[in-house]
């Protein structure tokens, strides 16, 4: 059953577009010619058995690693093309949530939200700086602790931190890697919720790297299975797991958590 609670207002715009995407490390393939389309607004989570190729393909989009061939374009802008500067003003569009949270520890918490901001955008004043940390704190259910530091945090109130921080630049595009992993169920279900918040509110589009079924089932309007570097299958999430394509049933089987 589709979840009703997914922001349905999706448009043709693609945001990311990627077409025939190899990658390689030595001898070993992880991505053997990928296609792969996120439209304006939409969630898709990116499925996958650990070291099939998840984390490569979102570096590859924000220019951490470099395709071996094909054509990636991101926001209108072929990332496999562009200068270093521009590289850069466009990864100020694109959130990227990491799987630990990766706050500075000897920051507060108000100081890990203001640093990108400070770092970005210049001659903001001190009540503009204020007002965005707040905005961003509100957004994940987290003011109270503006002046915590990350030490005195449970593990989802740091992956809560961490999704304000890549808010504070409004941007575009979120990527999320692995958003559910190390939590309790309950925690896991907040962050689940909390993705589909930050879509709405922010009209996000988001690619969610994940191995968690009940996260991809929750948050995506669309899954896309990728096994042995390829998308095996694309679909909405009951259509693709009522597949009776062996390697598919498989991870279902293994993975799922009703």
């Amino acid at each position: 059953m589709e979840n009703k609670n997914l922001h349905s207002t999706l448009d043709h715009e693609p945001v990311i577009l990627i077409k025939n995407l190899y990658k390689s490390f030595g001898e070993l393939d992880v991505l053997k010619g990928i296609d792969f389309t996120l439209l304006k607004g939409e969630n898709i989570a990116v499925l996958g058995k650990s070291g099939s190729g998840k984390s490569v393909l979102i570096k590859i989009l924000v220019g951490l690693l470099k395709a071996d061939q094909g054509e990636i374009t991101v926001l209108g802008k072929r990332v496999d093309q562009i200068s270093a500067k521009e590289l850069d003003e466009l990864r100020l569009h694109i959130g990227f949530s990491f799987q630990q949270s990766a706050l500075y520890d000897s920051m507060t918490v108000f100081q890990n939200l203001a640093f990108p901001l400070t770092m970005n955008i210049k001659n903001l004043s001190t009540k503009e700086i204020n007002s965005a940390v707040d905005e961003a704190l509100d957004a994940v259910g987290l003011k109270e602790k503006r002046d915590h530091m990350p030490s005195e945090l449970s593990g989802g109130q740091r992956k809560r931190i961490g999704i304000a921080r890549t808010l504070i630049l409004k941007p575009q595009i979120m990527l999320y890697d692995e958003p559910t992993s190390g939590l309790d169920p309950i925690t896991s279900a907040e962050i689940n919720s909390l993705i589909l918040d930050v879509q709405k509110k922010y009209n996000t589009s988001s690619v969610i790297i994940t191995h968690d079924l009940t996260c991809a089932k929750t948050t995506s309007n669309k899954i896309a299975m990728l096994l042995d570097g390829k998308f095996l299958q694309t679909g909405k999430f009951d259509e693709v797991f009522t597949s009776e394509e062996t390697q598919i049933k498989s991870f279902y089987n293994y993975n799922f958590i009703q």
